[in-house]
């Protein structure tokens, strides 16, 4: 039910991709608490937007790091077996500073405990008109509970805290990793130790990432970024492992029993 929305965060990655037409689409990836929100820029933009995009690509490859703020289409795409994955096409972009991305975490996650609140104070009514009209919420709360609720069902607001946790962090200074670029970092000392080596010496990703969630599943599978914190911590870059993690999804080794959490087929 979103039509637009407003993303703001680090800029991980422009790649330019040849299609069929002789067209060429950008596909880059945006780093904010929550994740990575994966966009694509093609023929069907602004002038500006696609200019701005290039001069980015541009930027990147010098290790620059760079915050940036879009407002996009959204576009869900559902696989066959139920895990959903959303990409973005940037209608507006722009450059931001830190004051003004910290001013912006500020506001989304205010934005967010509000909501949170709203729900949470919605559990003492059942998910219908009649109920809810006895609380205190607006016609536009009610209807937009009714909806959420009895599509979702009942939501654990862990995961947001924690996102609103992250955010704050960034916003104060406190935490490095969403505004500056990732280390290129691809020796792993433990991975030999372990056996995780292919054929070139090279640490193997995929034994890193299957022996990662063999040893943390508990039984409803490993949350995507304990993974790819994991990971990190065994030295690989975050978006190659990103890049893996989805292989290892399309090629059946590991399948989502809920998204975003994975298992060992």
């Amino acid at each position: 039910m979103v039509n637009r929305v407003i993303v703001a965060g680090l800029l991980e990655r422009i790649e330019a991709r040849d299609v069929a037409n002789g067209s060429v689409i950008y596909q880059g990836q945006l780093r904010d608490p929550s994740g990575i929100n994966y966009f694509s820029v093609g023929d069907y933009v602004s002038d500006a937007v696609k200019e701005l995009t290039i001069q980015l690509s541009a930027r990147l490859e010098s290790g620059e790091p760079i915050l940036v703020l879009m407002v996009a289409k959204t576009r869900l795409y559902q696989t066959d077996e139920g895990a959903i994955y959303t990409s973005l096409r940037p209608e507006e972009m722009c450059v931001i500073d830190t004051q003004r991305y910290a001013f912006w975490l500020a506001k989304t996650s205010q934005s967010l405990l509000s909501r949170m609140g709203t729900y949470l104070g919605s559990l003492d009514f059942d998910a219908n008109s009649d109920s809810l009209s006895k609380s205190d919420l607006s016609e536009s709360q009610i209807n937009g509970l009714i909806a959420s609720r009895n599509h979702y069902g009942e939501i654990d607001l862990e995961h947001y805290r924690l996102n609103v946790m992250q955010a704050l962090d960034i916003a104060e200074g406190r935490l490095d990793a969403a505004t500056k670029p990732a280390p290129q970092k691809l020796v792993v000392e433990d991975a030999a130790d372990e056996g995780q080596t292919e054929d070139n010496g090279k640490p193997d990703l995929e034994a890193a990432i299957l022996d990662i969630i063999t040893k943390l599943d508990q039984g409803d599978g490993v949350e995507f970024e304990t993974i790819l914190v994991n990971a990190e911590a065994r030295g690989f870059q975050r978006t190659v492992a990103e890049e893996k993690l989805e292989e290892l999804s399309e090629d059946g080794t590991v399948h989502e029993p809920a998204f975003g959490w994975f298992r060992l087929v």
